[in-house]
């Protein structure tokens, strides 16, 4: 049998690693442990320290403002009023929803959840592109509708959308009111 050069080496390489670990496994002994367990034991034989008792809670008091009956929080005083003998009293100023003709697809999302992205410019005329909140986008011309509120578009610029839209005034009628959707910069 022929004997390598290096095995000497590499036996001693063991037994210095082996010295190494049993060195260090002989440095643990349950001092450290017992040390944190005396400290635990005195921590829990402390007294208690006392508990401050729970302020006493002050009493409400109303303060009544003179000569206002109304209460400000109470929503029913924006309700139309209605009596006994007529009905609700309809504020009418000639605006009318035309409920034949057939929704749209943009119509189907709120406004603000529509965000303009482009526009683009097909046989002479402006288009917006509108992304819907699926990621998907849509053409806009003049004339179209879009949102909850039977927003009609007006106006198409390079920057933003105008349209009027139809809402409720809250006395049984409605009103037009003017809106924007602003190029979106993502």
């Amino acid at each position: 049998m022929k004997v390598r050069p290096y095995q000497p080496l590499l036996s001693s390489v063991r037994f210095c690693a082996l010295l190494v670990v049993a060195v260090s496994l002989s440095g643990c002994n349950g001092s450290e442990e017992q040390e944190l367990n005396d400290y635990i034991a005195r921590v829990k034989n402390r007294p208690a320290k006392p508990i401050a008792p729970i302020p006493a809670i002050k009493p409400y008091l109303r303060f009544v403002y003179p000569e206002q009956d109304i209460d400000p929080f109470d929503v029913s005083i924006l309700a139309p009023v209605v009596s006994a003998v007529s009905e609700v009293k309809r504020i009418e100023n000639g605006i009318e929803i035309d409920t034949t003709r057939i929704p749209e697809f943009l119509e189907g999302f709120p406004l603000d959840s529509l965000k303009m992205v482009g526009t683009v410019h097909k046989q002479g005329e402006l288009w917006a592109l509108v992304k819907i909140p699926d990621g998907g986008i849509q053409r806009v011309k003049k004339g179209n509708y879009l949102g909850k509120n039977f927003g009609k578009v007006k106006e198409i610029s390079e920057s933003r959308i105008k349209l009027k839209e139809i809402v409720p005034n809250g006395f049984g009628g409605y009103k037009v009111r003017e809106n924007a959707i602003a190029l979106a910069i993502e």
